[in-house]
């Protein structure tokens, strides 16, 4: 007697479509992603090979900018200014992120306030704090002129180190705290269970930081980091408003000399140029990152638990 195995029931009720529904989701993101990013990029490729005003046709001059820039000391300067701030920013931001992240993710009392408090400025814009700080830094009316003592003459804008030193600091004031969110969630994502058993074993509070905290973060660390070397090399406003790329050209980094080469200048062609060399730069320091922590690999740090 021949058993006929029961039927299955098929599982796909919503027709052949439904069954793969993710080249369907992803296609208004990939749409907005080529028209907004690859588009543009492409533009700005093909202009690099070009001498244009903003009027007229592109004239074509093939590597005529590319030459022009490999000679120019304020590119070089430029780009090392800019590779100096995206190292100060990191060195700056990262310890006071992870240390504030950590912090207000606990059950301190009065801790969401207090982070309420020290997230506005995740609310204002580049430009606002850049004013702000312009006036409070301003060397007769501003806090330097008050405290002579500690300031000098209180022209910190007046020196190459004493620029650096302020855009340093007014970056921190103004990313720090995005990172911190960033850790915060992270560390509140990390399993109670580890810090019973730590206790357990009776691991104080810094043991419990530097053999928990730090390694259950490094993926955040990792993704915050190439967040600081994208975002420090593409900053623009913050040295066109506290600056203006001075004195002479001690703060002029590169973005900040793609804007004068393209809307100064109207030499949109090097402009462009410069465009490509950031764009570069900026994938080639995140790629590095990524490749020496070993991000690409996206290994779980909480494996087995």
């Amino acid at each position: 007697m021949t058993t006929l195995a029961p039927r299955r029931r098929s599982t796909n009720r919503g027709g052949p479509s439904v069954g793969r529904p993710g080249a369907v989701w992803a296609l208004p993101a990939t749409l907005f992603f080529g028209l907004f990013a690859l588009v543009p990029l492409v533009m700005v490729v093909v202009l690099s090979f070009t001498q244009w005003s903003g009027i007229g046709s592109p004239r074509f001059v093939g590597l005529e900018n590319w030459t022009d820039l490999a000679s120019d000391p304020v590119m070089m300067k430029s780009l090392w200014l800019s590779v100096l701030l995206v190292v100060l920013g990191v060195v700056t931001q990262t310890p006071l992120s992870i240390l504030l992240g950590v912090w207000a993710a606990g059950h301190q009392k009065n801790r969401a306030v207090l982070s309420a408090i020290y997230f506005v400025p995740l609310l204002l814009s580049a430009a606002a704090i850049s004013v702000l700080w312009r006036a409070l830094l301003d060397p007769n009316f501003g806090i330097p002129g008050q405290l002579p003592w500690l300031f000098g003459d209180g022209n910190l804008l007046g020196n190459q180190a004493g620029a650096i030193a302020v855009l340093t600091f007014v970056g921190m004031w103004q990313f720090t705290p995005f990172h911190t969110l960033i850790y915060q969630g992270a560390a509140r994502a990390i399993p109670q269970v580890l810090y019973q058993a730590a206790q357990i074993d009776g691991a104080s509070t810094v043991r419990q930081f530097f053999s928990i905290t730090l390694p259950q973060l490094k993926n955040s660390v990792i993704t915050s980091m190439i967040l600081m070397v994208v975002g420090g090399l593409t900053t623009f406003d913050t040295v066109l408003i506290l600056t203006n790329g001075g004195p002479g050209t001690d703060t002029t980094i590169t973005a900040f000399y793609m804007y004068q080469q393209a809307f100064r200048s109207f030499d949109f062609g090097t402009g462009s140029a410069i465009a490509v060399v950031l764009v570069v730069v900026a994938t080639a320091i995140s790629l590095l990152v990524v490749r020496l922590s070993g991000y690409d690999k996206m290994q779980s740090e909480q494996e087995g638990i």
